[in-house]
């Protein structure tokens, strides 16, 4: 037997309950900082005397250090998440990168800010499983679609907000400053939640909580956790690759005006199509009654959209920034990958899968810049258009295999725990 039930506590009606915002608006300054580096990436490194061929390289180095940070992040938050409670993962997680966004913002080194951008990542790996766990405990089954819909669209803004304040600022120290302000801000905020009460009960219970290791000893555990990381990778490479390095991609395709193309506004119009996206994901999952339908039919979306974008050729710089949008839209499965994590496994490890997946998602981009550089540099001799597009392929095809091999949650009661 796999799990055993536990007796489902009263939960709040209301679907903009106070998890539910607070949620919303810690995500929020979780992406803003996430996504701020690949903002100013160009402008920071210049500032520290990086130049030519190098910015694109040290550029890589640094966002492969952050999403190492968030690898290590997502496995240390999760395990305190099941063991010591939610809350205080919200509470610690944001801590931690506020400080280190400050810190990002007094460095003088490639190094020094490699090392800030790894504790920066260590940080912000808690807030998003933890937060979704948190919602997705708080509310009743039929609602709870509604719940992480919400904190997924309102938390992805905060790219957009990045852009805009990086905008008024124009000084990139300005603004990691800015986002360690908003994540004290925040703390305030957290007073006023409670744990969820599906997790209180796990503590009047005898079994093992947070134990990462038995996600790697039950084979068919074990699986369920690598398609649930799986199906998250296409999102990754578009907006960790495809978006970051816009102007690179810019430049080969010919686009007019190439030069004066921005890979903080191609995030900012991204991300804005990713909160369209989010929301359509999210409304469509509760009419169809179905997680891995709508997942399907983004999957495919966004591989037609990576072959639009990789043969836009010659097109005007607006059109550019509007297929950007559009790639944002096709990744807007976010909320849904997420939540079917959520809703996978058992309360006493619930939390440690939540803030793990979407984090070992963000960590593997590391490995898919490697495997893209490979395809550029020694199949493709150069080509980053094609390679793009083959990697793509390759990592939409695993998904959706990895999406096959995964149970329908939409109806899921979460009131178990796992036998570990």
């Amino acid at each position: 037997m796999d799990s055993i039930s536990l007796q489902q506590p009263k939960k709040p009606t209301s679907i903009l309950n106070a998890a539910v915002i607070v949620a919303a608006l810690g995500y929020f300054v979780d992406i803003y900082d996430l996504l701020l580096f690949g903002i100013v990436r160009t402008d920071s490194l210049i500032d520290l005397g990086i130049t030519g061929d190098a910015i694109r390289n040290q550029g890589e180095y640094l966002i492969s250090m952050q999403m190492f940070g968030m690898l290590f992040g997502g496995i240390l938050w999760g395990i305190l998440g099941d063991k010591k409670g939610r809350i205080s993962v919200l509470f610690g997680s944001i801590l931690i990168y506020s400080v280190a966004n400050i810190a990002n913002g007094m460095v003088t080194t490639v190094d020094g800010y490699a090392f800030w951008r790894l504790i920066a990542g260590i940080g912000l790996a808690g807030e998003l499983g933890a937060g979704i766990t948190l919602v997705a405990e708080s509310l009743p089954k039929e609602k709870r679609g509604y719940g992480t819909m919400i904190v997924a669209s309102v938390g992805v803004s905060g790219a957009v907000a990045a852009y805009l304040v990086y905008q008024v600022f124009q000084d990139w120290r300005l603004c990691y400053y800015a986002g360690g302000v908003l994540g004290i801000l925040l703390l305030f905020l957290r007073i006023s939640i409670s744990e969820s009460g599906i997790f209180k009960k796990t503590i009047e219970n005898s079994e093992k909580k947070g134990d990462f290791l038995s996600l790697f000893t039950h084979k068919k555990r074990f699986f369920k956790y690598l398609n649930c990381i799986l199906i998250g990778m296409p999102l990754w490479f578009l907006v960790g690759i495809l978006i970051t390095f816009s102007p690179e991609f810019a430049k080969a395709l010919g686009i007019q005006g190439a030069d004066a193309i921005e890979a903080g506004k191609a995030i900012a119009f991204c991300y804005s199509g990713l909160v369209f996206g989010d929301i359509a994901s999210g409304l469509l999952s509760q009419w169809f009654k179905s997680r891995k339908k709508i997942m399907y039919v983004f999957l495919v979306f966004n591989l037609i959209m990576i072959f639009v974008y990789l043969n836009a050729f010659s097109i005007s710089s607006s059109v550019f920034y509007f297929l950007c949008f559009l790639m944002g839209a096709s990744v807007g499965y976010w909320v849904l990958f997420v939540t079917i994590a959520a809703e996978q496994f058992g309360t006493n490890i619930r939390a440690t899968v939540t803030t793990t997946v979407p984090n070992f998602v963000r960590g593997s981009l590391p490995l898919m810049i490697l495997i893209y550089s490979y395809f550029r540099d020694s199949v493709f001799e150069g080509d980053i258009l094609l390679s793009g597009m083959v990697v793509g392929s390759i990592i939409t095809v695993i998904s959706l295999f990895a999406l096959s091999k995964l149970k329908e949650t939409f109806s899921v009661d979460l009131d178990y725990s796992e036998t570990v």
